[in-house]
C-alpha cells in the first residue's frame, strides 16, 4: 500500500498539482525542491519540504529513504535548449530507489515520444531527446514504473479524461494540469499501469 511518497520536480506546474492531489488523498508527502519559496505557501505546513538537487546523488538518496513510491515531474520550464538534467536526475532517482528497495515510480515525459522522429516539431527535439533517455532508464530498471506521456499540459480545470495503456498515439491534444498531477499520484496504487506507457488526455470539449 502506498502511503508516503516523494515528489521530484514538485514546484513545476505538474509537480505542484501532484503535491496538491497527494495531500488531498491523505498521503504523507515529501516535496523535493531546489527552492522552497517556489512551493505555494498553503502547502508548506502540509508536506515535508526537502531541499536538494536531483543531480546530487546524496540528496536524492536521503529523500528516497523510507518512501513507498516516487513521482518524477522533472521539467525545463520554457527552456527548450539541449539538456541532460532530466535524464541524469532520473538515473540518480532510480539508483536510489534500487538501493532503498523502493519499487514504484511514475514519471512524466511527453507524448512526442509516441511520434515518428520527423514528426516532432524541431524546437522540441532537444528536450525530447532527454525524455528518450529518461524513458530508456526506466525501461532498463527492474522497477514498477509508469511512464506517462501527456500531450499539451493546459492550465484548465479538471474534467473527464481518457487513459490508454501502451498507446500507439496520444488519445487527445491536451490534458489539464490538475488531471495530470492527480494521475501521477493515483497510478502508483494501480498495478495494471506498472511497466507501461500511459497516454492521457481530456475528452474534447463539445
Amino acid at each position: 500500500m502506498v502511503s508516503n511518497i516523494v515528489i521530484f520536480g514538485s514546484t513545476g506546474q505538474t509537480g505542484i498539482c501532484a503535491v496538491e492531489a497527494a495531500v488531498k488523498k491523505g498521503l504523507e508527502v515529501r516535496a523535493f525542491v531546489r527552492d522552497p519559496a517556489r512551493l505555494p505557501l498553503h502547502l508548506h505546513d502540509k508536506v515535508d519540504i526537502y531541499q536538494g538537487n536531483v543531480l546530487e546523488p546524496d540528496s536524492v538518496n536521503e529523500a528516497v529513504e523510507g518512501m513507498d513510491a516516487v513521482v518524477i515531474c522533472l521539467g525545463t520550464g520554457n527552456n527548450l535548449e539541449a539538456t541532460s538534467d532530466m535524464s541524469e536526475g532520473t538515473k540518480n532517482i532510480l539508483d536510489s530507489m534500487r538501493g532503498k528497495n523502493v519499487k514504484i515510480v511514475s514519471a512524466c515525459m511527453s507524448c512526442f515520444l509516441l511520434y515518428e522522429p520527423d514528426k516532432v516539431p524541431p524546437r522540441f527535439n532537444a528536450v525530447n531527446d532527454d525524455h528518450k533517455r529518461m524513458y530508456q532508464a526506466l525501461k532498463e530498471s527492474p522497477l514498477n514504473y509508469i511512464a506517462v506521456f501527456p500531450p499539451h499540459i493546459a492550465d484548465e480545470p479538471s474534467r473527464e479524461k481518457i487513459i490508454e495503456i501502451n498507446p500507439t498515439q496520444s488519445p487527445g491534444r491536451s490534458i489539464s494540469k490538475w488531471d495530470l498531477g492527480a494521475f501521477m499520484v493515483d497510478c502508483l496504487s494501480e498495478p495494471k499501469y506498472y511497466r507501461s506507457v500511459i497516454g492521457i488526455a481530456n475528452v474534447p470539449k463539445a
